[in-house]
């Protein structure tokens, strides 16, 4: 099985993210013979890709990622004199190939080093960034923001993410104080828990948690909405002590995994997705347990739940700078967009919002880009922009 850090390195490479370390990281694991076996049929599985249409090559990569900056660099220079232009690297997507599948078409995005260029115009909406509002026990409320730094004798932050110290949960606070962590429409941000379980927070989401734990006392959480991805640090570090994540229509027991909980206030089901390791989630006096690569999805209104096998890449990729979309409809799709644009969407054309779509998007993309892209699949015919509303044709 291919490990998580791996597994971000390979993602982050598909889309010309990873950094000259981290494929220096990837290229030492795949030379060993087991493991290119396993990055073979990780790449087969999570993107319906055939190795063979273009073999790792970690240096290549290096030089188009060298490219890309240079380009888009040249590009913001442009705009001071309103005439610049910019690839349309979403068509890149890839380094193999991005499939989109609408209404039993299938369309091949352009592979190699063909650049499409494409005039932006001032309708341009730019994608969200880290940022997050920190509630403190007394109430007072803390901006974090890239460039924004903060630190007390418990937490740092960089203003990407938030780290809480783990030598004080040897403290014996007199009471246990929990800070709120909450991420607006367009934001994103990760925090590490003083136990060293990490958490990422997708764009309007609300995370619960003590400042500090107790050793051998369950480390209790509350996602109470939003969407967040958690990789636990195991019981067997923290004198067995579990970990639960609270909402106030489930609970999940963990021992020490990887999981995605997506529980938004404007939706009518939460979903559960383990990745690895073992949970079990208790909701209206039942138990289920989850095994890797299942997720559990719970109807508010019916209160009935559904076990099945998903592609986790397609539900946690978001974490990792990318959207991607296996039969989604339309109107899911453009729910997940306006909450990263902090946009309004909709559809002049009724009949297209329950049609599905297929596709693989970078996140640090305009939405000009995007819905471009989108256009191009000819999943809609047309779409107009105006101000913070966008119209589907």
């Amino acid at each position: 099985m291919v490990p998580n850090s791996i597994q971000k390195y390979i993602v982050k490479y598909l889309v010309n993210q990873a950094s000259f370390s981290e494929l220096d990281e990837l290229e030492l694991w795949v030379k060993d013979p087991i493991n290119k076996k396993e990055f073979i049929h990780y790449i087969k599985i999570n993107f319906a890709i055939d190795y063979h249409l273009k073999k790792f090559d970690p240096n290549k990569t290096k030089n188009k990622i060298s490219r890309l900056i240079l380009e888009e660099e040249s590009a913001v220079r442009r705009v001071k004199i309103q005439k610049y232009y910019k690839y349309a690297a979403i068509l890149v997507i890839t380094l193999f190939a991005t499939v989109y599948f609408f209404k039993d078409q299938l369309f091949h995005a352009q592979l190699g080093n063909d650049i499409v260029l494409e005039e932006i115009n001032s309708n341009d909406i730019f994608p969200g960034s880290d940022k997050a509002t920190l509630t403190l026990e007394d109430g007072s409320e803390i901006t974090l923001k890239k460039g924004n730094n903060y630190k007390t004798p418990h937490s740092n932050s960089d203003g990407e993410e938030i780290v809480y110290h783990a030598k004080y949960n040897n403290e014996k606070p007199k009471e246990k104080n929990y800070h709120y962590l909450t991420i607006p429409r367009a934001g994103k941000f990760q925090i590490t828990l003083s136990d060293g379980t990490e958490v990422w927070l997708n764009s309007e989401s609300k995370l619960k948690y003590p400042v500090t734990f107790n050793d051998g006392k369950p480390r209790v959480v509350e996602l109470i909405y939003g969407e967040a991805y958690f990789e636990v640090s195991p019981s067997s570090l923290h004198k067995g002590a579990k970990f639960k994540v609270l909402h106030k229509s489930q609970e999940v027991d963990v021992l020490g995994t990887a999981f995605n909980i997506k529980a938004y206030k404007d939706e009518t089901s939460i979903y559960t997705t383990l990745v690895e390791g073992k949970v079990e989630i208790n909701i209206e006096n039942s138990k289920q347990k989850l095994a890797p690569h299942q997720q559990l999805r719970f109807d508010l209104n019916t209160k009935n739940s559904i076990v099945k096998e998903v592609n986790v890449f397609d539900e946690v990729s978001w974490k990792d700078g990318v959207f991607s979309f296996e039969g989604k409809t339309l109107k899911e799709v453009m729910k997940i967009l306006s909450r990263w644009y902090d946009i309004n969407i909709t559809f002049k054309d009724k009949t297209i919002e329950n049609e599905e779509f297929t596709g693989v998007l970078r996140k640090n993309k305009t939405l000009e880009d995007l819905l471009s892209n989108i256009k191009n699949s000819r999943a809609i015919n047309d779409y107009e922009i105006k101000g913070d509303l966008v119209i589907l044709k």
